[in-house]
């Protein structure tokens, strides 16, 4: 089977790792750099099974710039470029799949194409019908940064979506995925084949569920703090009942990276003619949670009799071993900070550049640990032991 995928991120690079185990596969992406990486078997992202899948498998896997050879073979056509969330339409900008389909429809008459990137619910329909087609799919993926080739190889189901009312898909859309139930490690795998609509409101509605856990047991977390309760003994406690479970439960700073915020706020904008208050609450509490967190960091400066706080973020990203800051937490948390004139400085290995969206990075670790007045640490590092009394952190479990 000949498969192009469009996108070498996460998501696109470890769907073709899967893939490319038994398949033949093309990735397309507009950065050479990222092209040649995989081409010479380096990973550009990180991810220490997607390094270890490409330094040690012998895989049908190659990368390219040129889409148009890419696509025009194709059996199936995966797209998983970038759906940004556009506040000032409430929608997802989906114009980067919306060019590769166009331009896989140049080119191909027989494949078909799976979006993968996540959609508003009721995209694939609206694509089929306006590009008078019916040889677009949907097919969720529900992977995790850092993990996202082991989600692949260990799903916990496998969805795609057809048309509504055209059963003779249903068959090229098993076979899609079956494709990844091949390549998979795991053996007991749910498929569900079910319309496009569906198919894309599991998407919104899953991430949604997970923003809510993390936005509860950070209210719970911000109770605690307020009346001086103990937040660890009392999430044990809770989550020791089965029905809850012992699992994203850890308090944090907020949820952010590159799925929840925007998919909140997606299945919000769905909501607009349709009565709801969870929904709404989810989004907002994760407003009111950086504000806290804020209050706090300030508090443990001494704000306002230190006027002009020096305040340390100690790492972007979201979670431990990650290099990801898209709409990470702590940036909500370092602009509210920022207004009420507090001075922050920002140690962060993956970056080069001496700024950061206007904030000064230190690229020295003793400096900046001597320089500030309190370190905030979204995810803890055994590395900030020396300076304890100086850390600011809800991350109670030590875990992501």
């Amino acid at each position: 089977m000949k498969i192009a995928v469009s996108g070498i991120g996460y998501v696109g690079l470890s769907n073709s790792i899967l893939l490319a185990q038994q398949n033949e596969v093309t990735a397309v992406d507009i950065d050479k750099t990222r092209v040649d990486m995989i081409n010479n078997r380096v990973s550009p992202l990180k991810d220490s099974e997607i390094s270890d899948f490409l330094n040690n498998k012998n895989l049908a896997l190659t990368a390219t710039l040129d889409w148009e050879s890419a696509y025009k073979d194709a059996d199936y056509i995966i797209i998983s470029t970038p759906t940004n969330y556009d506040s000032d339409t409430n929608s997802f900008d989906t114009s980067s799949v919306e060019s590769v389909i166009d331009q896989v429809l140049s080119v191909n008459d027989h494949g078909y194409i799976v979006i993968k990137s996540t959609v508003p619910v009721g995209f694939t329909t609206r694509m089929n019908k306006e590009r008078n087609t019916d040889r677009i799919l949907f097919s969720p993926e529900f992977l995790r940064e850092g993990k996202a080739l082991y989600d692949n190889l260990y799903p916990s189901r496998i969805i795609v979506g057809v048309l509504n009312n055209k059963e003779a898909l249903r068959p090229i859309a098993l076979t899609f995925a079956n494709l990844l139930k091949s390549g998979a490690l795991k053996k007991d795998i749910s498929i569900q084949i079910m319309r496009t609509t569906e198919a894309e409101a599991v998407k919104l509605f899953a991430n949604t569920y997970l923003a809510l856990r993390v936005a509860y047991f950070n209210e719970l977390d911000t109770y605690c703090e307020v009346y001086g309760l103990n937040s660890k003994e009392i999430i044990s406690g809770v989550c020791l009942d089965p029905r809850i479970g012992d699992h994203y439960n850890n308090p944090s700073f907020g949820y952010g990276g590159y799925c929840l915020p925007k998919d909140t706020k997606q299945l919000l904008a769905n909501y607009k003619f349709v009565p709801n208050n969870l929904i709404k609450a989810i989004v907002e509490s994760n407003r009111t949670r950086k504000t806290f967190i804020a209050e706090k960091i300030l508090e443990q400066a001494n704000y306002p009799e230190n006027s002009k706080p020096i305040i340390g973020i100690y790492r972007l990203t979201m979670k431990t071993n990650s290099d990801n800051f898209r709409q990470s937490s702590i940036q909500g948390v370092m602009k509210r900070l920022s207004d009420k004139g507090a001075e922050l400085l920002i140690y962060e290995p993956t970056l080069s550049a001496d700024s950061f969206t206007g904030y000064k990075v230190i690229h020295d670790y003793v400096e900046f640990i001597n320089t500030c007045d309190v370190i905030v640490a979204n995810r803890y590092d055994p590395m900030l032991d020396t300076v304890k009394d100086k850390v600011f952190t809800r991350d109670i479990f030590k875990r992501d």
